[in-house]
């Protein structure tokens, strides 16, 4: 350490202090805040037929991480990545409760592309786990793409130490704090208690528990689950969005389509310009404004720069 420049010294400690105050993943979120922070794709036609749209999704997947300089910015060789996407319901996926499986897909290839030792897909659903992997397409589409996509055990839960502002420990599911790379993969939604779900509220579904009880108060239930996992990258799945009765939908009437994929590095920006795919502001939503007052990112996403590429 002695043949260590002192202001390289300085500058370790420094990032060493900041990373004990941050999740699981601390190091790889400071190493990743280097490059562009914020990304947005958007396709100019909304095709119809199923092959355009996964064509569509494929494309604006992969334009939004390469506006962040691509997925080897996040993922290394042998690196193992925990993707979370929301599995939460039974319901194909033109019913937008779910993230698209194409989204999802192209992610897994892109981190087996950077050199990703092991890949897995999973989430805690809120209906039957079984029939909503299967329904939503994610499953099928995770694995064609080499990832590992099982329903979660509940043995695999385990007691952590969140030490948040309400949380101060909850139970993790195991194989989550096991990875060294996370992705979180929302899908754009109505949620009828707080107005949207986004990248933060999708963060439910690596914990079990008594997940009910979050909704007492989910602008900061939610924020400390944000400041424990810091995802790496955030993808949020705007292709097509649920405007209303979410969060479970069902109704066809209630998906609009808005053609967009956002990727990005502060979880607060992504979820704040999700807010507009929504006819919603981030002011609007508890958790992000709270998410936002506890330095864990930013509502002006403007301020970020972002990268967009229409398509």
């Amino acid at each position: 350490m002695r043949d260590c420049p002192r202001r390289t010294f300085l500058k370790t400690l420094a990032l060493g202090g900041a990373a004990l105050k941050l999740g699981p993943f601390a190091w790889d979120v400071l190493a990743a805040a280097s490059g562009p922070a914020l990304s947005i794709a958007h396709y100019r036609s909304s095709p119809k037929e199923p092959d355009g749209i996964a064509e569509e999704s494929q494309r604006l997947t992969r334009e939004a991480i390469a506006g962040l300089g691509g997925m080897q910015r996040f993922v290394n060789r042998g690196d193992i990545v925990w993707v979370k996407p929301n599995i939460g319901w039974n319901r194909r996926p033109e019913q937008a409760a779910t993230t698209n499986p194409d989204v999802v897909a192209t992610i897994v290839a892109l981190c087996y592309q950077a050199g990703a030792k092991r890949v897995i897909v999973s989430d805690n659903s809120c209906n039957p786990a079984v029939t909503s992997f299967a329904r939503s397409g994610i499953q099928e589409a995770a694995q064609k793409a080499g990832a590992d996509c099982f329903v979660m055990d509940d043995r695999k839960f385990k007691s952590t130490k969140l030490n948040g502002k309400v949380l101060p420990a909850w139970d993790v599911y195991a194989d989550a704090l096991g990875a060294n790379k996370f992705i979180n993969v929302p899908i754009a939604k109505h949620h009828g208690l707080c107005k949207a779900t986004l990248g933060i509220k999708n963060l439910m579904g690596v914990v079990g528990g008594e997940r009910n009880r979050f909704h007492q108060d989910l602008g900061n239930t939610l924020v400390d689950l944000a400041a424990f996992f810091r995802p790496n990258l955030v993808v949020l799945d705007g292709v097509r969005v649920l405007t209303a009765n979410g969060p479970t939908g069902g109704n066809l009437a209630d998906v609009q389509r808005r053609d967009t994929v956002v990727a990005g590095v502060d979880q607060v920006a992504v979820d704040s310009f999700g807010t507009t795919l929504l006819g919603l502001k981030p002011q609007d939503i508890n958790y992000i404004v709270e998410a936002s007052n506890r330095k864990l990112g930013t509502m002006d996403y403007e301020s970020l720069k972002p990268r967009r590429a229409e398509l």
